[in-house]
């Protein structure tokens, strides 16, 4: 008996907890506090991504293992077609936190944009494997693949 209502408890717990974590953020790792990230975010929210560049450079120097920092910066430069930077950007948050969502959503949407959709599966294979539950990262990613191939006839 006990068995068949904790599976229910189990499933709400899950929806709740992905429903609460952003695409930027990992399920391991900790959100920083330093003003400057949350000031970044704000730039981000705003699409003033030259200003989070700036801002979350400032976080990744003072705290280099924070993997949620790095993902930003690397949605940033990706949103301002600094298009190596990101692939930089992506894989020190991914060094850090393989399993962070938000790196491995934003990296695979990189690599269909970069024309590479094997490694973009890659992502979402590992996205898979993160989101236990599933996740808002893993749906949007391969919503994400699915556009791309069928806009390439694949």
């Amino acid at each position: 008996m006990l068995g068949k209502s904790l599976i229910p408890l189990l499933l709400i717990l899950g929806v709740s907890t992905s429903a609460a974590l952003a695409a930027g953020t990992s399920s391991t790792s900790t959100k920083p506090a330093a003003a400057p990230y949350a000031k970044a975010v704000q730039a981000i929210k705003k699409k003033k991504f030259d200003r989070a560049i700036v801002l979350l450079r400032k976080v990744v120097r003072s705290k280099p293992s924070d993997a949620d920092a790095w993902n930003q910066l690397g949605f940033s430069y990706r949103k301002t077609d600094r298009l190596d930077e990101a692939f930089t950007a992506y894989g020190k948050a991914l060094a850090i936190d393989p399993g962070h969502r938000g790196a491995n959503e934003y990296l695979g949407e990189l690599y269909l944009r970069t024309k590479q959709p094997k490694k973009a599966r890659e992502r979402l294979a590992k996205l898979k494997s993160a989101c236990f539950f599933g996740c808002e990262e893993f749906d949007d990613l391969k919503k994400q693949i699915e556009a791309y191939e069928a806009r390439m006839g694949q």
